[in-house]
C-alpha cells in the first residue's frame, strides 16, 4: 500500500505524518512516516481490508500543525495510490474536513492512544469548528476522553 499525504489548504506535501495500517478489530498492522515529497509506502498484502489513520506523533515538531484524517474499510492495493489530504490546525476547510478529523480522534481514542498524543490531540481537537450540534457534542466528549474539557 503506498500513497501521497498533501495539505489541503495549499497541496503541499507533508514531512513525517504517521501512517498507521489497522486490522478490522484495530489492532495495528503496522505504520510509517511520510517523506520529504509526503510519500509513504506499507507493506501490507494487497486485497485486505484495513482501516488508515494518517496523523502526527506526539514527539515531533508537526505535532500540533495538522487535524487527522482517516479511511475506514479500505481495501489495500499494489497498483492504486491511497492519498490523502489533511486540515492545517487552525483552518477551515468546510465540514467534510472537520467530520473526517473528528474521525481521525475517534480511531485513536479506540486505539488508545498514549498521554502524551492527549495533549496535542486535545489542542488540536479544540480548534475544529463543527457545524452541527450533534458534531460539536461528538468533538466535547473527545475533548473529554483526552483531557481537556472547553
Amino acid at each position: 500500500m503506498f500513497g501521497c499525504v498533501r495539505a489541503v489548504s495549499d497541496n503541499r506535501p507533508i514531512f513525517m505524518i504517521k501512517v498507521s495500517v489497522y486490522r478490522g478489530d484495530l489492532t495495528e498492522i503496522d505504520h510509517v512516516f511520510t517523506d520529504e515529497e509526503g510519500r509513504y509506502s506499507v507493506a501490507i498484502a494487497a486485497g485486505e481490508t484495513v482501516t488508515v489513520r494518517f496523523d502526527t506523533h506526539h514527539s515531533l515538531t508537526n505535532a500540533d500543525d495538522w487535524q487527522p484524517s482517516v479511511v475506514a474499510n479500505t481495501v489495500t492495493s499494489d497498483d492504486t495510490p491511497l492519498n490523502r489530504s489533511l486540515l492545517p490546525t487552525g483552518q477551515d476547510f468546510g465540514a467534510a474536513s472537520s467530520m473526517d478529523a473528528l474521525n481521525g480522534y475517534v480511531i485513536a481514542a479506540a486505539v488508545r492512544e498514549s498521554e502524551e498524543y492527549a495533549a496535542t490531540a486535545a489542542r488540536r481537537l479544540a480548534m475544529l469548528k463543527q457545524p452541527s450540534l450533534v458534531l460539536q457534542a461528538l468533538q466535547q466528549k473527545l475533548l473529554d476522553h483526552f483531557g481537556e474539557p472547553t
